[in-house]
């Protein structure tokens, strides 16, 4: 009994740890894409965003 016992709480200790560093790596992931990725792409789209406004006043100006 006491074998099957010793078995049962390393299977659950396993579990426990396999999900503890899944969630932990997780939140690293999401951590690094919140700080880092989405700033990022926000920068890329406000700048697009002046250049086609450039772009439509420079064309403007030069309708003569």
């Amino acid at each position: 009994m006491a074998k099957k016992e010793k078995r049962f709480r390393f299977v659950k200790g396993f579990l426990f740890g396999s999900l503890t560093t899944a969630t932990a790596v997780y939140g690293a992931l999401h951590a690094f894409k919140k700080t880092v990725i989405e700033p990022e792409d926000a920068e890329n789209e406000r700048i697009e965003a002046n250049r086609r406004r450039a772009n439509r006043k420079s064309l403007q100006a030069h309708q003569g």
